[in-house]
Formats: structure tokens, sequence, C-alpha cells
């Protein structure tokens, strides 16, 4: 499919017939494009569009690059992040003197908004260099919201782990489980967008040198604040992603507490009721010459012993701070 728009004074408008309009064409968004679709716009551009295969290749080489005067710039773009398990996929950008190609595999969501804003609002796209800045300053704020709703579900996360429970130790389990399953989404999702910011800071050193041949001053600086809005980005990805870990380790660390605190019960259970089986065993013997055998008191006296053997072990132990 073949999206194209046109200049109407500062604002885009898509057109339906890209090759009645293909003069006044500026920008054309190819979404999984057919063969046709293909040769078509390689006819109007006069340069060839990058197949899938080669847009999925990760040299540097072929992702950004220029041929008989166009820029060929690749960056892999995540889909779908509101699910936490977004889809990544490659979007090549090509431009070519005043004109932008997009072609892609996936629907990024700047891809759905970007237009509607521009349609709507002055957003000085009056050429393919202002669209592809415009254009990539919203993938870099879709970006930006998604690690920003990491952060705050990272958080979340946090006071879930070490707020004090007095739950049930198989609720605790319960817990701890999906607490490992949110912080395993949120790896995934947050590796995504650095795979993502890493393409994309390549991309914008890419497009610095290109804008320099430049003589709109105010594209050069939008250039170099989008370099350093993408580098940001990036530290502040490797921030979450280090947080990440860190709620990993202290996940095993609570779990570790959770089950070293259920087997010292056990421990000190064994413990206490071991002297009463020793008492036990001494009072089953079968001997002949017992002193308390044909005592009228020696069965209760039997019990206190057992009872007394237990209680103090669990004294001696509460006093020294053991349980």
């Amino acid at each position: 499919m073949i999206r194209a728009y046109v200049v109407d004074g500062d604002r885009l408008r898509s057109v339906d017939d890209l090759e009645q309009h293909k003069d006044a064409v500026v920008w054309a968004d190819l979404m999984s494009p057919t063969k046709g679709e293909e040769a078509e716009i390689e006819r109007w551009l006069g340069v060839g569009v990058p197949t899938r295969e080669e847009m999925e290749e990760i040299e540097i080489s072929s992702r950004l690059y220029s041929e008989d005067g166009s820029f060929f710039m690749t960056a892999t773009l995540p889909a779908q992040t509101e699910e936490d398990h977004p889809v990544m996929s490659p979007v090549t950008f090509v431009l070519s003197g005043k004109r932008l190609i997009t072609v892609r595999y996936h629907e990024p969501r700047a891809f759905l908004t970007f237009p509607v804003r521009a349609e709507k609002a002055a957003m000085g796209c009056t050429s393919g260099d202002t669209i592809l800045i415009s254009l990539l300053e919203a993938i870099v704020d879709r970006l930006a919201d998604v690690l920003e709703r990491i952060g705050h579900d990272i958080d979340g996360i946090s006071r879930q782990i070490f707020k004090p429970s007095k739950d049930s130790p198989s609720k605790r389990d319960r817990d701890f489980r999906q607490a490992f399953q949110t912080i395993g989404r949120k790896e995934e999702l947050t590796s995504n967008i650095r795979e993502s910011l890493m393409t994309l800071q390549r991309l914008s050193g890419f497009l610095g040198n290109i804008m320099l041949q430049s003589k709109n001053k105010d594209l050069r600086a939008r250039s170099k604040t989008l370099s350093r809005d993408v580098a940001s980005l990036t530290d502040h990805a490797s921030f979450l992603s280090n947080k990440i870990v860190f709620l990993l380790d202290a996940t095993l660390g609570m779990v570790n507490i959770e089950q070293s605190a259920i087997i010292k019960i056990f421990s000190v259970a064994a413990v206490i009721f071991l002297p009463p089986t020793v008492v036990a065993s001494i009072y089953g013997m079968n001997f002949d010459f017992m002193p308390e055998l044909k005592w009228a008191l020696g069965y209760p006296f039997a019990l206190f012993l057992m009872v007394l053997s237990a209680v103090l072990p669990y004294l001696y132990f509460k006093r020294r701070g053991w349980l």
C-alpha cells in the first residue's frame, strides 16, 4: 500500500493517485509494498527501493548509505508497545532531493499519529527533509513516552517487592512469580527500545552530516537536538535496564529469604521435638528392671518430661533471638 502526501500550505494532504500527483508528492509511505508498488516508486524516484531482506541486514554500510544523490537510512522501530511484546522491524527512510520515501512492514504508532497532526496543524512540513526531521521527532517522542511508562511500571514493581507483607507464604509465592513475569516483560520491552534507540542514534549522526550541507539553519539545529535527545534516551534506557536487573536480583533475594525462613521453621521444629523423641525412645524400651515401670505416676511423669524437653529448647531459642 502506498500513502502519498502533497504540501497544502504548511500542512500535508494525502492523495490517492501517486501517478496523477507525482510532481507534487513530497512523501510516499510504502506499507508492505508489493512488487508492482516497488516498481512504481522506483520509476517515480529514479533509484531502487531496498527489499525487506536488505532492510534487515545489520551492517552499517547496508543501513546508512547514499546512492545516485539519494540518502538511505534504516532504523529498527517498535510497534504495539502497549502490549509489552512489541513487534520489532526495520523502517527505511529514503531522502531524495525534496522527496521522502518510507518503506516499512509494520505499523509504528508515530506513522499513524504524525500524518494526522501534519494534516491538521501547520508543522512546516514543506519538503522531504522537513518531513523527515518532524517524523523522527515524533518517533523519538513516542519512544520517550514508552520509557516513561516503563519507569512508572518499574517503580510499582519495586514497591510491590519491598513492601511489608503479612500474606501467607503461598500468596507471597504467587506474588513473586507474578513479579518475575512482569520484570521479564519489562526487560524485553526495554531491550527492544534500546535496540531501536541505538539504530536511531546512528541514523541521527548520519542525518546530521547530511544536514551540514543544508542552508536551512533551523533544520541543522533540529537535527542536532534530535541527536542529543536520542543520546539522552539511550542513557535513560540503560538506567532502566540496570534498575530492572537490580529488581530481578532483589526478587531472587526475597525468594531466598522466604525459603530460608521456611527451612528455618522446619529445622527449629526438628530440634525442639528431638528431646521428646529421646525420652519416648527411652521409655519405649522393654526392660524388666525400669524404675517407673510399675509406678502409678510413671506415665504422667514420662509425658511431663517430653513436654519439658520440648519447651526448654523453644524458650532458649526464643531468648537467643533465633525465632
